[in-house]
């Protein structure tokens, strides 16, 4: 494989990531790109007991696997195909089943502090945060956490009050500084992803 283009998507829980690079893989040909979610990445808890996984701090970055994930996008950038490990959030821990990535001209690495780590921010040739409103990311957390992990509205505020608000301000707000563009409104920033798009579609030579 010729060059390949590593992109890092960061921003806060409920930002609009996803759909940051939802547009971002619409925009470039079919089979283009493969996406690498630090959420694949938890820690394997597989020695602890149910009480000690759900004690976990899903949002510190001693959650992570960073040794695993820095040498899977390392072989894909190598043109290696990997097997992304699969977590389930209701169990809190990793599952048997892997899913088969292959090596493509664009990674996309995903998740709340992917800017955090050194080693994998040295790989990046873009650094993309994600921006939003602390109540409008709670209200996605809100709707999403109710509808598919299970948890109930107070719940989710009191995790948000608790563990997402202040690991946010201690952890992820930081890694602001080292991106080299910032999408403020998240997701719901049309102009700031199209012009994201047109530089990454100059970034990537097509075929």
């Amino acid at each position: 494989m010729d060059k390949v283009t590593i992109i890092g998507i960061a921003g806060g829980t409920g930002s609009g990531k996803t759909t940051v690079v939802k547009k971002l893989v619409g925009s470039l040909p079919p089979g283009h790109v493969a996406v690498v979610p630090l959420d694949s990445y938890y820690n394997d808890t597989t020695g602890m007991t149910e009480e000690d996984r759900r004690a976990i701090n899903f949002d510190h970055p001693d959650a992570f696997d960073w040794k695993l994930l820095i040498k899977q996008v390392n072989e894909l950038r190598q043109g290696l195909p990997i097997e992304q490990p699969t977590y389930s959030y209701l169990l809190s821990n990793r599952l048997q089943e892997t899913v088969h990535v292959d090596p493509r001209p664009v990674i996309i690495i995903e998740g709340i502090m992917v800017l955090i780590n050194k080693k994998l921010r040295d790989m990046m040739d873009l650094k993309v945060f994600v921006d939003c409103d602390s109540d409008e990311r709670l209200i996605r957390n809100i709707q999403r956490d109710t509808i598919d992990r299970g948890r109930t509205v107070s719940m989710v505020v009191d995790r948000y009050l608790k563990v997402l608000k202040p690991m946010h301000e201690q952890f992820i707000e930081p890694t602001k500084r080292f991106a080299d563009i910032i999408i403020p409104q998240g997701g719901d920033n049309i102009k700031g992803i199209d012009i994201l798009c047109k530089y990454v579609e100059r970034l990537v030579p097509l075929e």
